[in-house]
């Protein structure tokens, strides 16, 4: 059996490429071990291209292309018939087609597809750290995180946390109660990216009293009394008073009106 030769030429990296084309000779038995895939990546004008259509002539090469600018795709289509070479247009057809649906022409950006994984991936790590170092599990991660939450129980703590890690930023939070002593990496946190948030008692009496009914206990715990939630909340401020942080009063706010507030004081 002859040697196959295939030429991946791409815009990008080419990984899309050169998985139809694996895909495809697959479907060959025993023509894998006969075929030799080169690809050519970061291809960006018409010099790169006359040079791989020049040689793929003559080494009898099929060429698959995935490019997003059409004047090169054009150049492609052009040069390969003019020489003689079998080539596959992978992008082309389907960017036309959506272009004609759509009404409107595509952005013409390489490599656009890997800055949306790669984006998607931040997000994932982010969500993945926001669990792994929510409610103070492990104190190493506020030294790692971008934002470090702290307060008193039934605070939206952890909520806000995940739906800040859905922004691609990691996230710690650290729950503060009076027996306990706070982990000392939370004084070496850089006070800007720590935020403390408070509540009003009246209103943290009514959240955790509708705690414990959910939990099938008693609404008359200690947990829920207004004596306990004062202790708590003046140990709060002793403890954002020491980290030097701002404060966050989330009495009347959704959590996605907090996070709109911690992101622009980020950005300022």
């Amino acid at each position: 059996m002859s040697l196959l030769r295939v030429f991946i030429v791409s815009d990008s990296v080419g990984e899309t490429g050169e998985l139809v084309a694996k895909a495809a000779i697959s479907q060959y038995l025993n023509t894998e071990q006969n075929a030799v895939l080169k690809r050519f990546p970061y291809i960006d004008s018409i010099e790169h291209l006359q040079e791989i259509t020049k040689l793929a002539e003559g080494q009898r090469a099929v060429i698959v292309y995935t490019l997003v600018s059409k004047e090169l795709r054009h150049f492609v289509e052009r040069e390969t018939a003019r020489r003689g070479i079998k080539a596959i247009d992978l992008m082309g057809p389907l960017l036309d087609a959506l272009e004609e649906e759509l009404h409107s022409a595509p952005i013409g950006e390489a490599g656009l597809v890997r800055k949306l994984d790669d984006d998607y991936f931040k997000k994932v790590e982010a969500i993945e750290f926001a669990v792994k170092y929510d409610d103070g599990r492990d104190p190493r991660g506020i030294l790692l995180a971008d934002i470090v939450l702290v307060g008193v129980s039934r605070t939206s703590k952890t909520p806000l946390s995940q739906y800040l890690a859905h922004k691609r930023l990691k996230v710690a939070n650290v729950p503060l109660v009076p027996e306990v002593d706070p982990p000392d990496e939370l004084f070496d946190v850089d006070p800007k990216k720590c935020f403390g948030l408070v509540i009003s008692p009246e209103k943290l009496n009514n959240i955790r009293k509708e705690r414990l009914i959910a939990l099938g206990l008693n609404d008359d715990a200690n947990y829920a009394k207004l004596d306990r939630i004062h202790e708590e909340i003046v140990h709060f401020r002793k403890v954002v008073d020491r980290i030097g942080c701002e404060t966050l009063d989330v009495t009347n706010r959704a959590v996605e009106e907090t996070a709109n507030l911690i992101l622009g004081k980020l950005q300022k």
